[in-house]
This record gives structure tokens, C-alpha cells and sequence, in this order.
């Protein structure tokens, strides 16, 4: 897997799926409303493996590649 997110996307990623997942202990006691943050997983995996299957699907890539002379 060739990385194809960096830098500013990275961290938001991060940060949102840490956010979203403190929706679940946040929001235990809601009938269904819970499951959402279960949702903060995929960002934050994305982030941290620096993949995202979906911009690998459009074409798409925020990483910064250093080009060889």
C-alpha cells in the first residue's frame, strides 16, 4: 500500500476518528445514537496507515512524495 494521505489530512483524520470514537462513551446510555461514533474508526485507521482505500479508488493523494533527481 503505496501511502496517499499526509500531512494536514493525517492529523484532521486523527483527530476526528479520536473525536468520534469519544462519542461512544460519551453518548453509552442513547439508544442508537452511539453507533456513530463507532464510525471515528475509519478516520483514524486511514490516518494512522496514511491509506484511504477511497482515494485510491478516485485517484487522489494529499502526501507529499519527494521526487528523485
Amino acid at each position: 500500500m503505496k501511502a496517499n494521505v499526509g500531512g494536514i489530512d493525517r492529523v484532521f483524520r486523527i483527530v476526528a476518528g479520536i473525536v468520534l470514537l469519544a462519542l461512544v462513551f460519551v453518548l453509552k446510555s442513547e439508544d442508537s445514537l452511539w453507533l456513530w461514533g463507532l464510525i471515528g474508526i475509519v478516520p483514524l485507521a486511514t490516518g494512522v496507515m496514511n491509506w484511504c482505500p477511497a482515494y485510491t479508488l478516485f485517484g487522489m493523494n494529499t502526501c507529499k512524495v519527494e521526487q528523485k533527481k
